[in-house]
């Protein structure tokens, strides 16, 4: 790079060696690893070491170049390990999307959250705060049909939980499902079991409701979702937003929701 070029950038990419001489780099250089590195790298004994540069240094994580239909990795694990700038494809909707769009939902959608204290504190003994997080979905209301479209059948809505988690440097995800309430998206009522996750990393991990639409005779149609951080759960009864697939409210999402009782078991959970 010509000299006068550096002089006007404010981060320097530099290839990865190890982390004992990343560490000790000027702050202003940066790393970054496709989605496959940050895998192996998180799986890496040393891995504590990538958390421990990630307190004074950047890192940009990125989707593997192989995606030619622009899909996408989790990012879950990029940040468990503390990874400032995780990219990702915008021209398809997904489920990482939409947990991106949760994380920075619990910061007014600025484009910055605070990292938890987990990782940024020098004490490799300090483990993830744990919890145990129970949700009983109880109804919804206002449910559109698919895409927000005006004419059709009625929708045969169900909700499908998914705690997406990070355990030991892999991503971890446990889904639910409720059972579907024919030709009622205007004030469906589930209120059946309750469904119970045990929460690894709370600092990281995040709760997606999703509903769909039941169809027997085809693929079942995307409705709307909420993607809330475990971080960012309260007690009792409370009503969720729901979101379009471009992450939205509007037309006929303004007023879509559930009513859901979460109850949450907290280990450490001040810690966050």
């Amino acid at each position: 790079m010509a000299p006068e070029l550096a002089r006007l950038t404010v981060f320097h990419g530099i290839k990865f060696k190890n982390w004992d001489t990343s560490i000790e780099n000027p702050t202003y250089h940066m790393h970054s690893f496709s989605e496959s590195k940050v895998r192996s790298l998180s799986k890496q004994a040393n891995s504590r070491q990538w958390i421990e540069y990630n307190q004074t240094h950047l890192t940009r994580t990125f989707p593997s170049g192989k995606r030619v239909d622009s899909s996408n990795y989790s990012p879950m694990v990029a940040w468990s390990n503390g990874c400032q700038l995780v990219a990702l494809n915008f021209q398809t909707s997904c489920s990482s999307l939409l947990l991106n769009d949760g994380r920075f939902r619990e910061n007014g959608g600025c484009g910055y959250v605070r990292k938890p204290c987990t990782l940024m504190t020098k004490d490799d003994s300090m483990e993830p705060a744990s919890a145990r997080l129970s949700i009983r979905v109880l109804s919804g209301s206002c449910l559109p049909k698919p895409k927000g479209q005006r004419r059709g059948e009625c929708i045969d809505p169900y909700v499908k939980l998914s705690l997406y988690d990070e355990k030991e440097g892999k991503e971890v995800c446990t889904s639910y499902t409720t059972n579907y309430v024919v030709d009622n998206g205007f004030s469906p009522i589930w209120n059946q079991d309750k469904y119970t996750f045990d929460v690894c990393n709370a600092a990281v991990a995040i709760l997606q409701l999703a509903v769909w639409d039941k169809d027997i005779h085809s693929k079942d149609n995307f409705i709307a979702s909420s993607s809330v951080p475990i971080s960012c759960m309260r007690q009792g009864f409370r009503s969720v937003r729901l979101f379009d697939s471009n992450n939205t409210r509007s037309g006929a999402f303004d007023f879509a929701s559930l009513l859901i009782e979460v109850k949450l078991k907290e280990q450490m959970l001040e810690e966050i």
